[in-house]
């Protein structure tokens, strides 16, 4: 049996927003996602063919991942979302992990997951679905201010938020109001990107497919 597909699990989520929420919040919802498309810069994003600097990330579960480490035995996949309690992103992560994550292993490539919280808030995603790929801390969204894929909340979303009480840097532990936009970057043994998709619409994420043919272009660097 084939895997429902990404596009079509996320669909689903809308569909049950559609039925539950309130019709003046889903709006300020439809509207921010309106918004970070129309307004998109893809002039911004990390570029394919781009060499990239060394970087560190802490690891959920202690320690930290260089970018050095990740390359060492192939391709590095680096799949960004926002935190740990976004429901798209607890659609796409346990479906990477299904129907992405074997042939990655299979093809010599390391799997990542980003989000910029902080590790013992983040964490808790990795654990709920027992995901067998690392997740990662981004400190201080450094990464994806440095790949051009970071947005800030509008007004109203910002003000529908306060009005509940909740504010996305306390849940984050990041203070400020910038995440993610969802986004695959697949860089090879020379630190050189090799493909990178950035969808500014939060419920549109890359599928399997088109990350496994990144992968399968790169020349893998055999293991010593």
């Amino acid at each position: 049996m084939s895997l429902k597909s990404l596009k079509d699990r996320l669909a689903d989520l809308h569909a049950e927003r559609e039925r539950t929420w309130d019709p003046a919040q889903l709006k300020i919802n439809i509207d921010q996602q309106r918004t970070l498309v129309e307004t998109a810069d893809p002039s911004r994003w990390v570029k394919v063919g781009e060499r990239l600097e060394p970087f560190t990330l802490p690891d959920v579960e202690g320690g930290a991942l260089s970018l050095e480490a990740l390359i060492q035995r192939g391709p590095a996949v680096l799949v960004f979302f926002r935190f740990a309690g976004c429901p798209a992103c607890n659609i796409a992560l346990p479906y990477y992990d299904e129907a992405l994550a074997p042939d990655l292993r299979d093809l010599g490539a390391t799997l990542v997951a980003v989000s910029p919280q902080v590790p013992e808030r983040l964490g808790e995603i990795r654990a709920r679905h027992g995901l067998s790929f690392k997740v990662a801390s981004d400190t201080d969204n450094a990464l994806g201010r440095r790949f051009g894929i970071l947005y800030t909340a509008d007004d109203a979303s910002q003000a529908a938020q306060r009005a509940k009480g909740a504010f996305i840097g306390d849940t984050t532990g990041t203070g400020t109001w910038e995440l993610p936009q969802p986004a695959v970057v697949v860089i090879d043994h020379e630190r050189v990107v090799r493909f990178v998709d950035v969808s500014p619409d939060w419920l549109v994420r890359t599928e399997a497919e088109a990350v496994l043919a990144a992968v399968r272009d790169i020349t893998l660097v055999p293991a010593e």
